[in-house]
């Protein structure tokens, strides 16, 4: 059976859910992992209105879809923030946000993370896509010197707050895939391990496996799905293209996405560095059959476009594993 193959509607959320599943259902897409927010998908409506999720199973099954995921990405990103502006009121729930004192922020964040995995239930969905934020990535160039201790104390602190929600995951049977990206309690592999050290491997706890986010800190996605097997809930499909030309960084030099002068930018899957190919192969080798989910990110290529192109690369890519050795058919029958 190959993985089915959805996209992630948060980059549409400008759309109704309706007009976007039209559209998918035309190019060819399986399923979706609907976005938390606007129109594609409300926690707090899902769990005070009786009829909400059933409502969405409903409509996505008219164009012959179905719900694989729900992100919950900018709440998530709120649990650990330790400094909270105008960036967070930007991208939170206004019941969320609040008073916006940074520790309600944080607390009512955790718990509608937690209404999170009550509504994967109701919508019949296995896994909830997140970020967590992180008290210590601002501390990450060791600039003023940074002790160990308060590195630690960050990973105590994550462990702190995600230890009830991961138990709340638990108990539904929903995992939380955290889509290890810069600003994030994990990034790369090494500070993978830690997070999950700090939580004491918590079965709950996760990867959404997003190898764009991999390649521009020069991190090798094949090697992480190695390293991190038994851990993989799920996966983006997105991509990404260095562009480092000696006038720039990694840092992305405080430029906006889509602006040529940055030394990194996100690509339509296919056209940037990640070679599809291998991490196939390797998806393949550890046994992961969950959905691929491109999430669309280009900002130099019309997107209606893009979200076709893409798809077409992962049907090309999506191959399964064989069954037998290639050479079989030649060996030697006593």
């Amino acid at each position: 059976m190959t993985r089915p193959i959805i996209l992630t509607t948060g980059q549409w959320g400008d759309l109704p859910l309706e007009v976007l599943a039209q559209k998918l259902q035309a190019w060819g897409y399986a399923g979706v992992e609907l976005g938390s927010g606007g129109d594609h998908f409300d926690v707090e409506a899902c769990l005070s209105k009786d009829s909400y999720a059933r409502e969405k199973k409903d409509l996505l099954a008219r164009y012959d879809l179905k719900c694989y995921a729900i992100s919950n990405h900018s709440v998530g990103q709120c649990i650990c923030d330790d400094i909270q502006d105008e960036r967070h009121k930007a991208i939170l729930p206004a019941s969320v946000w609040g008073d916006g004192k940074t520790e309600s922020v944080q607390q009512r964040a955790a718990e509608h993370m937690k209404n999170a995995a009550r509504a994967a239930v109701l919508m019949d969905v296995p896994v909830v896509t997140a970020f967590t934020g992180s008290s210590i990535w601002r501390k990450l160039y060791f600039w003023p010197p940074t002790p160990d201790d308060m590195i630690a104390a960050g990973y105590q602190d994550f462990a702190e707050r995600f230890l009830p929600i991961f138990d709340v995951f638990a108990d539904l049977g929903v995992k939380f895939a955290l889509e290890v990206h810069p600003t994030e309690i994990a990034y790369d592999i090494h500070t993978m391990h830690r997070a999950l050290q700090a939580v004491n491997h918590h079965p709950a706890f996760g990867v959404n496996f997003d190898p764009s986010h991999l390649i521009h800190q020069f991190v090798d996605p094949v090697k992480f799905l190695e390293n991190s097997p038994e851990r993989i809930f799920h996966m983006h499909v997105k991509d990404t293209r260095r562009n480092l030309d000696g006038f720039n960084s990694i840092l992305a030099s405080h430029l906006n996405f889509g602006d040529p002068r940055r030394g990194w930018d996100f690509v339509s899957p296919g056209h940037g560095e990640v070679d599809w190919e291998q991490v196939m192969r390797t998806l393949n080798r550890i046994g992961y059959q969950g959905p691929l989910s491109i999430e669309w990110e280009d900002n130099g290529m019309d997107r209606e476009w893009g979200a076709q192109d893409a798809l077409a690369m992962v049907q090309r890519n999506n191959f399964p594993p064989s069954e037998q050795a290639f050479d079989s058919a030649f060996k030697r029958r006593e």
